[in-house]
């Protein structure tokens, strides 16, 4: 099983993550989006995955620095917003097996979506 987890490194949810796996000996690749964003390709895989709603990052500047229109936009606005500007995206986002299937921390649900039964 591989994990990838996308962000950027002085993100405190992020840490957190970090801290998480490192405690429960997972092995994971770090990506930071700052650096290498995600395609379209990937980010419109991660959306039909999640949705988009759950991957904004309601909380940062870019998104507050959007117009009210953004309240009305599709899956596929969104999709270009966030290949436009990775820091729209809530982070951490964790891919297993290539596939999205969290995004954001608690504890709880990163146990339920990785697969792993032993919480600390």
């Amino acid at each position: 099983m591989s994990v990838k987890v996308y962000g950027i490194p002085n993100c405190g949810t992020c840490k957190k993550a970090f801290q998480w796996l490192k405690n429960n000996n997972i092995d994971y690749e770090f990506i930071n989006t700052k650096e290498n964003p995600p395609t379209y390709e990937t980010i419109q895989n991660w959306v039909e995955s999640l949705g988009s709603q759950a991957m904004r990052n309601t909380s940062g500047q870019s998104y507050r620095a959007l117009g009210e229109e953004k309240k009305t936009w599709t899956d596929e606005q969104w999709v270009q917003a966030f290949a436009s500007d990775a820091m729209l995206l809530k982070r951490p986002l964790f891919v297993k097996d290539e596939k999205a299937v969290l995004v954001g921390f608690k504890q709880q649900e990163i146990n339920q979506k990785l697969c792993y039964s032993n919480p600390t």
